[in-house]
């Protein structure tokens, strides 16, 4: 048998701590493996500006799929530009198809102006094969801003994962 220490059982807050760890793995796990299925680095984003009302508002939560071949004018697309490191979600307004490539051209429902210049300098169209992350499927509004909350205030997310430590050391099996 392993000694007390201070009246706490060494071999309880080991379990505790490992039970932790393992929520955190699975959640990890859960991750990667819709990554796969989704063909998505990204398969879950959350929007974070106003520029695609009314089909989305700032929170609400996409789901994406990148195994289609072809990407549809009309189709709402999330991207990753060279230099940016927040994805955009935005409406394919223009599609140039050739045999090799798909190029693509965007625009947020909101904004007056197509997105060339949230583009790189001297790009005109997106590549759909290197940017486009995905195609949105599907929506949950307003759950995403904790998401928000989480990633502009630093204290909220040190204090969410002291109270998930916390309440997982507590917890008594």
């Amino acid at each position: 048998m392993l000694p007390q220490l201070s009246g706490v059982n060494i071999r309880q807050t080991l379990t505790q701590a490992l039970s932790f760890c393992l929520v955190l793995t699975t959640t990890f796990m859960f991750w990667k493996g819709l990554s796969v299925v989704t063909n998505s680095p990204s398969p879950i984003v959350v929007v974070l500006s106003g520029s695609m009302e009314p089909a989305f508002q700032r929170g609400d939560i996409l789901f994406l799929w990148n195994r289609d071949v072809r990407v549809k004018v009309g189709d709402i697309v999330v991207y990753n530009v060279k230099g940016r490191d927040i994805p955009i979600v935005h409406r394919v307004v223009r599609n140039h198809a050739s045999s090799k490539k798909q190029l693509l051209l965007t625009k947020g429902d909101n904004n007056a102006m197509d997105d060339l210049d949230l583009y790189a300098h001297r790009q005109y169209y997106l590549d759909r094969e290197q940017e486009v992350i995905g195609s949105v499927k599907a929506y949950v509004p307003w759950v995403g801003y904790v998401t928000i909350l989480l990633s502009e205030n630093v204290w909220a997310k040190y204090a969410l994962l002291a109270l998930m430590g916390f309440f997982q050391m507590m917890q008594r099996e």
